[in-house]
């Protein structure tokens, strides 16, 4: 299977990049989505997903891979109750993402946030910023690390 270029893009109102300027970056034809509005342990409905393969198919875009369905992650790590639940609809938005071709789920098993950073865009000296983790950093001790 060849190598495809695939282009994160965070949906219509979320992100100032549009689906008709990522048309424009040669190779891309994959678009990595995901549902922003939904809360952890919500399943990811057929409807909502059909309305977000709408915009991405318009542009002759695939959506094979989605990033962060979130899971309800400490019900299911610490065993309560309520536990299964969260189990089952995580196994749902599998199966109902999987109706729209998605073969990829990136998955973060992280505490508190997603993912995040202390400095979104630090200098690299070449004129280029990248995010950074700082060592001793809040989200350092939030994480157990500092």
């Amino acid at each position: 299977m060849p190598m495809k270029m695939g282009w994160r893009w965070y949906g219509e109102g979320n992100d100032p990049i549009t689906l008709s300027d990522i048309k424009q970056i040669p190779g891309v034809t994959s678009i990595v989505w995901a549902l922003h509005n939904k809360m952890p342990g919500e399943i990811w409905e057929i409807d909502e997903i059909q309305k977000v393969a709408d915009q991405i198919h318009a542009y002759g875009f695939d959506m094979d891979v989605v990033e962060s369905v979130n899971v309800h992650d400490d019900d299911i790590k610490i065993g309560l109750p309520t536990r299964d639940q969260y189990i089952e609809n995580y196994k749902q938005c599998i199966r109902n993402l999987s109706k729209f071709g998605v073969k990829t789920i990136c998955y973060n098993f992280m505490p508190v946030f997603d993912w995040t950073r202390t400095d979104l865009f630090h200098p690299v000296g070449d004129g280029f910023h990248r995010p950074v983790l700082s060592e001793g950093s809040d989200q350092g001790r939030l994480q157990g690390h500092g």
